[in-house]
């Protein structure tokens, strides 16, 4: 099983263009030079790069731009980006975030990353995670990274990747490089809607952008479909489910007429999928636990919009999630572009 090669490339090239939560304007402006090379109108606001085709009300996609990545905060000084203070406002509810992080605090032990500059995007150094530790004062990852003695508070630094494949998987840093890639496809490929393309998502706060785009031009709709990955545990897991669907998350239930025409697709395409609410209810249940249901972009949208903005998420379910060998299979992926090509395109 391969991947269509006109994808592959696309996938390829953007997941080598850094963009660190909160420091994506050189990714956008990246984005916006090959999209217009495909005769698509863009326009960039405060948060949210805007892609229009020749009819923008006929569809309305969104997938996040950002990866994690980390902040120079003082000499010698890096830290997980999404958790920095200024970002801790956005993050505050989101459910076992120090574990999270504890989780997190060796995965990136002798990693390469690369320093850039937030605005141009230029090239500033490059070094290896030589240590990590959670700093309990200040809720943090805190990063001994050697050869980056020069920079200064603010630079972004992202890891160093590159996309690895074979028959049946993929990966790489894959949340969400591999939602815009399906979006600059399927734009190749002919679709004449709308898509956004948000910033810090990582850090809680991509639905504010959108939402503001929303009110901006008075848009409401119920209809807007949110890419993304999801989180698995094995390999077995994601072998035997190609989409991953859902009804509601924490902050609300997904009411859109997308549901019913993607379970349809699905069936009659024989793609395998769950719905990730259920599977975490009956994960809760058979473990007598209680936990959370999951906090997503559209979620707090429709929370926010008290249901005048409502759709629903279409996802890829993946392993090693936020790492730079977050996998994927090829079947999945092939699976997500036959939905979103019967939503669009026929």
């Amino acid at each position: 099983m391969v991947i269509v090669d006109n994808f592959y490339d696309i996938l390829k090239q953007l997941i080598k263009v850094p963009s660190v939560v909160g420091h994506e304007h050189s990714f956008f402006m990246y984005l916006k030079k090959e999209l217009e090379n495909l005769n698509i109108n863009v326009e960039y606001y405060d948060g949210v790069l805007v892609a229009k085709g020749n009819e923008p009300s006929s569809g309305y996609i969104s997938a996040h731009s950002d990866r994690h990545g980390l902040i120079c905060t003082g000499h010698n000084e890096f830290q997980y980006a999404a958790f920095i203070a200024k970002n801790q406002s956005d993050l505050n509810n989101t459910l076992n975030t120090y574990q999270m992080l504890k989780n997190f605090e060796k995965r990136f032990v002798n990693q390469k990353v690369q320093a850039y500059e937030p605005w141009s995007g230029s090239y500033l150094g490059m070094g290896v995670i030589e240590n990590a530790f959670l700093c309990e004062r200040r809720k943090n990852i805190i990063f001994n990274i050697n050869e980056f003695g020069h920079l200064f508070p603010g630079t972004p630094i992202a890891f160093v990747d590159k996309l690895v494949s074979d028959n049946e998987m993929i990966s790489a840093q894959l949340d969400n490089v591999l939602s815009v890639a399906l979006l600059v496809y399927m734009y190749e490929l002919g679709y004449q809607g709308t898509a956004f393309f948000t910033a810090s998502e990582e850090a809680g706060k991509s639905w504010r952008f959108l939402l503001e785009y929303f009110r901006r031009f008075d848009i409401s709709t119920n209809e807007l479909l949110v890419l993304d990955t999801s989180p698995y545990k094995t390999i077995e897991d994601i072998k035997n489910l190609d989409i991953v669907l859902r009804n509601r998350d924490e902050n609300g239930y997904f009411r859109s007429p997308l549901k019913s025409k993607i379970k349809k697709i699905a069936l009659k395409n024989r793609i395998k999928y769950h719905y990730k609410d259920e599977y975490l209810k009956n994960i809760m249940k058979s473990n007598n636990t209680t936990g959370s249901l999951g906090v997503t972009e559209l979620g707090r949208i429709i929370h926010a919009s008290k249901g005048q903005i409502q759709g629903t998420t279409l996802q890829i379910p993946t392993i090693g999630y936020h790492t730079v060998e977050e996998t994927a299979s090829i079947q999945s992926v092939n699976s997500i572009l036959t939905v979103l090509k019967k939503l669009y395109l026929e």
